[in-house]
């Protein structure tokens, strides 16, 4: 007897800074001549509804003005398909699922279940398949988690149960918690199944080193948008991403008259990028700062050397910040 159907809506999470592809949208790389956003979608297919959390009309010249409430058809995107914005903007994946919910209810949403993907993941079709599977051979699934087989998981591509996804947001909210709020925190409570998926299928863009590990050319959208422009001597200088922050690593150090200072822009901003997802967002830069601070208390004369109190300082926050996740997870942060 073949089992039933999986009944799902899907809500698409778009509404990043892409800072560290110097704004680029993710949603706007292309991979296999299709954009990132129109390969989730494809993962996505079969879903009763979808919704798109994030300025995604913006990529078209025409700046979404939906809302939480008014979350509407978009003429961009395919028939069917709405879009709606967390509120406020780049309020974090947490914020953007409780919008993307609200819209679903307003547009006659409301299926047993919720996949959730993040637009960063092209090859996020495999992990789909496989958590739609898992979900419908459980005789009293509540959801699937993908997980790699490493053990990683990724809540930003599973399928939920969409009565206790809503309660857990109104629960973040109530809490003041949901606006930057950890991912962890609000899916902690949760009952699903972590499901092994595909090697890469959950393989994200973060960087434009990510996007060329999966294939990703950055093209004109790298050349058009991830440039700092400034003006030196007259004339029009333009500068990637990497070597602004190359440059003004090395004004820093210059001012503070630490020239002999090696600094690893690379590790720094990887720090703070763990610190956004395991705290809040604004955790980042107080961490790198505090971090940085403590290395250099460790490098006084009779210490460690530049580069070791460095790596201890950061192993240290990155330590703190893994603990802060977990202790969100088991609904005890800071305790």
């Amino acid at each position: 007897m073949q089992a039933a159907p999986l009944i799902f809506d899907a809500l698409i999470l778009a509404g990043g800074r892409s800072s560290r592809l110097g704004g680029v949208p993710k949603q706007s790389l292309v991979l296999g001549g299709r954009t990132l956003l129109e390969r989730t979608l494809d993962a996505a297919a079969g879903a009763r509804h979808t919704v798109v959390v994030g300025d995604v009309a913006s990529l078209q010249g025409h700046p979404s003005s939906a809302s939480t409430a008014s979350a509407t058809p978009s003429h961009s995107l395919p028939a069917g398909v709405l879009t709606c914005r967390e509120e406020p903007a780049f309020a974090g994946p947490a914020a953007g699922i409780s919008a993307g919910l609200a819209a679903l209810a307003v547009h006659g949403g409301g299926a047993p279940f919720t996949l959730v993907l993040a637009c960063d993941m092209p090859l996020a079709s495999g992990a789909v398949a496989v958590l739609r599977d898992a979900v419908v051979a459980a005789a009293d699934a509540r959801g699937a988690m993908a997980c790699s087989a490493d053990g990683r998981e990724q809540p930003l591509a599973a399928i939920y149960n969409t009565s206790e996804l809503k309660k857990s947001c109104e629960e973040l909210a109530g809490r003041n918690a949901l606006v930057n709020g950890s991912v962890r925190a609000l899916l902690a409570n949760l009952d699903v199944q972590l499901v092994t998926v595909p090697a890469g299928s959950t393989a994200d863009v973060d960087t434009w080193g990510d996007a060329a590990a999966l294939g990703i050319a950055a093209g004109s959208q790298r050349e058009d948008q991830d440039q700092s422009v400034r003006s030196q001597r007259g004339r029009q200088v333009v500068k990637s991403q990497d070597e602004t922050l190359e440059e003004w690593c090395r004004a820093l150090l210059q001012a503070y008259k630490l020239e002999d200072v090696q600094v690893d822009v690379n590790a720094v901003l990887a720090l703070a990028g763990v610190a956004a997802h395991a705290v809040v967002r604004p955790a980042a830069p107080l961490t790198t700062f505090i971090a940085g601070f403590a290395a250099g208390l460790a490098a006084a004369p009779g210490r460690e050397m530049d580069s070791a109190s460095m790596d201890a300082a950061m192993a240290v926050a990155r330590s703190l910040a893994a603990d802060y996740d977990n202790e969100a997870a088991a609904g005890t942060p800071g305790e």
